[in-house]
């Protein structure tokens, strides 16, 4: 690629202080340049504290399964009753995306963000207070299932806002990278939860139904998340502003109705990609913690250290994905990546299983793990907002991001179909292989995007 002409590179330069307007190149707007950083840092941030309230159950209270669950149970039994609590919050956050969507589209980003962040931050800090199975039996579990049913429907409420409202603001040449400065939260939570544990492993004991672990420390990174979320909120209410009425477009009574009328073939192609992303995603945060401990022996220190590793890569690599994108393009990049899940991710992960190295050794291949099978997710902020129009763009991509979630919840019924077929634990490859193949397919699917205007509809490309 040839470099830029002088006045191109100065334009470049200067291109935060010169956001996309309808018509035309960009013009200088020195006022909006405050309020792009302060969009994206609360992006950023919203992201976050969304990863970090999705993952708790994940990581913080596999070590107390014993105070939700009778010590009764089969193995089999406690795996689908966990796997139900994250499946839980999967499932409802489709429901958050339509209907903060719709209220996103037609009252406004940030006045909905405010809602739903309200609400996952209460439903976070009622969480940390549930009683646990000797107090009230099954509905210790149960009521933990339902709770974080609510909350997946807050927490889709919000990232169907506020990462919309971050894209709008942010300017064309650089929504690659900060797109992935946003979703590189996203692992980032998932190393910060892992790191609290096992610092709380550290310091507390949690071994037995009564060690202190158990009883509450599982409680406290809870309350860091409902800390956060009011943090969150007040970083809204104070910081971010609406983005432009020329960005946001012609509001619409039915956003929904017409995203599905008139709109229907970039729905589909988006539904192909983030099924494979959130696939891929399962068997790396949810599947692989219980292979460390069931397969390769590892103990809880040494999965939430692994977990943590691989997470921390991740999120190094998000910024190195988003800058590519916006180099070579989104569709090749979507193309490529997805190939490099398949063969490298894949590998990776089975290789990992039928080693005995230890520690290192998983923590080694924890790295091309981390690297290679969450990295769709790097420009995916930007690439899902840029493939709906201004009018239906939050929920285009709310509904685009969140759909797909639904049957990749279900993966320990998946995985539960190889059993005769292989060892259980190589299972989990075959699934990141098809993950891989979805996103290469679903990006050959979708045209190129990192050039839309996103206040011009008429820019919005159509499928390659």
């Amino acid at each position: 690629m040839s470099p830029l002409p002088p006045a191109e590179q100065s334009a470049a330069l200067d291109d935060d202080a010169r956001p996309t307007t309808p018509h035309g190149p960009d013009t200088p707007h020195g006022p909006d340049t405050a309020k792009a950083r302060a969009a994206v840092r609360g992006g950023a941030f919203a992201y976050f504290v969304d990863q970090f309230d999705i993952y708790l159950p994940i990581v913080v209270l596999a070590p107390a399964t014993d105070y939700f669950q009778s010590a009764r149970l089969s193995a089999s039994t406690t795996a689908l009753l966990a796997s139900l609590v994250f499946a839980s919050t999967l499932i409802g956050r489709p429901l958050g995306a339509i209907v903060f969507g719709h209220f996103a589209d037609t009252v406004g980003r940030k006045r909905t963000t405010l809602v739903a962040v309200g609400g996952f931050g209460v439903i976070t800090l009622l969480t940390a207070c549930l009683p646990g199975h000797e107090t009230i039996g099954t509905w210790s579990v149960g009521l933990l299932i339902a709770l974080r049913f609510i909350d997946g429907i807050f927490l889709g409420g919000e990232y169907t806002t506020a990462v919309p409202l971050a894209m709008e603001w942010s300017p064309r040449r650089k929504r690659g990278l900060y797109a992935s400065l946003i979703t590189s939260t996203s692992p980032a939570a998932y190393a910060m939860i892992a790191a609290l544990t096992l610092l709380l492993l550290q310091a507390l004991p949690s071994t037995g139904l009564h060690s202190a672990y158990v009883q509450w420390g599982w409680r406290i990174p809870f309350l860091v998340g409902a800390l956060l979320s009011a943090l969150l909120f007040r970083y809204y209410l104070t910081q971010v502003h609406e983005p432009p009425p020329e960005y946001t477009g012609e509001r619409h009574k039915l956003p929904l109705a017409r995203l599905l009328t008139r709109y229907p073939k970039s729905l589909t192609q988006v539904f192909v990609l983030m099924t494979g992303t959130w696939l891929a995603t399962n068997m790396e945060a949810a599947v692989t913690p219980g292979q460390l401990k069931e397969h390769l022996l590892l103990s809880s220190k040494q999965v939430t250290l692994t977990m943590l590793v691989i997470n921390a890569s991740a999120a190094v690599s998000y910024p190195l994905f988003g800058l590519l994108s916006q180099r070579i393009g989104r569709r090749r990049f979507y193309i490529g990546y997805g190939l490099s899940v398949t063969v490298v991710g894949a590998g990776s992960y089975a290789l990992l299983m039928v080693s005995d190295g230890g520690l290192g050794t998983a923590l080694g291949w924890g790295v091309m793990i981390g690297v290679f099978t969450v990295g769709t997710f790097g420009p995916i902020a930007a690439y899902l907002t840029e493939r709906f129009p201004a009018s239906v763009r939050s929920t285009g991509y709310g509904v685009g991001y969140s759909l797909a979630l639904i049957a990749p919840a279900f993966y320990q019924f998946y995985l539960e179909q190889f059993n005769g077929v292989m060892p259980s634990h190589l299972a989990p490859a075959v699934l990141i292989a098809l993950a891989g193949a979805l996103i290469a397919f679903g990006g050959f699917l979708g045209p190129e995007t990192r050039d839309v205007d996103m206040a011009d509809d008429s820019t919005i490309p159509k499928l390659a």
